[in-house]
């Protein structure tokens, strides 16, 4: 598992621009920096989704009803390759990741400490809090981030396990035994089911799991281990989501040769100059046939 968000499985990683010295930074201010010169959005793009997916998670036994309408807790979210915790402070908070981006590039900003920062920040987020905030739990390799997003209260608990190498840890079991939704919006291309499959085993009702995953990488693998748990994938094919512009040229042919390979189309999308990810949705299959996923996405 890897706390970058921004490079594809380990064959193609060498033809894709790698940013993991943004992830090791004590405060967010380089992530925003050098990914806000790309255009990368995708946390933009999860937002509203991952809201949405919550209020209907954990359905299976009244399908009819949404948990947020009836005032229920929809349970805690676990954000794998969570990094800064932005996905909390999106998901939690009154605010957009452009204003994120805004904040953090500010003159202001450049100007303090990290321990200004992060007073500064403590007190942002507690202001701007949303009355239905969720606990979310995060798990990312990346120490400093993590440490960051648990410092400034957008992450309840953090972990910097590496489960595609380790079994997890009993606190970490204990913290996610009450998930009810998955997150990955980075990262995919790194995992594989044997980070999902000891969590879900710890779990004690089946979670969603939403990825936003490259088009340039494949899903399946993880999807067949998350079937062993009567689980079904679905992929929106409605419409792709741009991750960001491409470093340079080779980083496009490269992308648009992937793409291609996989089947898909990169006409109007990855030949228009952006990486392009596909929303990935998990979920026991009752659940999967109560709530259509086209109608989950609608706005």
């Amino acid at each position: 598992m890897s706390a970058d968000q921004n490079s594809d499985d380990s064959g193609s990683a060498n033809q894709m621009t790698r940013f993991d010295d943004i992830y090791t930074q004590r405060d967010p201010r380089s992530y925003f920096r050098v990914l806000g010169a790309l255009d990368y959005q995708t946390p933009h793009h999860a937002q509203g989704v991952f809201r949405r997916l919550l209020s209907f998670v954990g359905l299976a036994e009244d399908p009819d009803r949404s948990a947020v309408q009836h005032g229920e807790s929809p349970g805690t979210v676990l954000d794998i390759c969570c990094s800064y915790g932005i996905n909390a402070a999106l998901l939690n908070h009154y605010v957009t990741y452009e204003e994120l981006h805004a904040r953090y590039t500010s003159p202001h900003a450049a100007d303090l400490t990290v321990a200004e920062l992060i007073e500064w920040d403590r007190k942002y987020y507690a202001a701007c809090r949303r009355p239905d905030a969720v606990p979310v739990v995060g798990l990312d390799i990346a120490a400093p981030a993590t440490a960051y997003g648990r410092a400034v209260g957008l992450l309840d608990v953090a972990f910097t396990e590496n489960l595609e190498a380790d079994s997890p840890s009993p606190a970490l079991y204990r913290a996610t035994r009450d998930t009810r939704l998955i997150t990955v919006t980075g990262g995919a291309s790194f995992l594989s089911a044997r980070t999902f499959q000891p969590l879900l085993e710890g779990i004690q009702e089946p979670p969603w799991v939403a990825a936003f995953v490259l088009r340039t990488g494949s899903y399946q693998k993880i999807a067949e281990g998350l079937a062993r748990f009567g689980m079904v994938t679905e992929k929106d094919t409605s419409r792709t989501y741009p991750q960001r512009r491409f470093t340079g040229a080779d980083e496009q042919r490269y992308a648009i040769a992937a793409v291609s390979a996989a089947g898909d189309d990169p006409d109007g999308k990855e030949t228009h100059g952006h990486f392009h990810t596909a929303l990935h949705l998990t979920r026991p299959a009752a659940q999967a046939v109560a709530h259509p996923l086209p109608a989950l996405l609608q706005t």
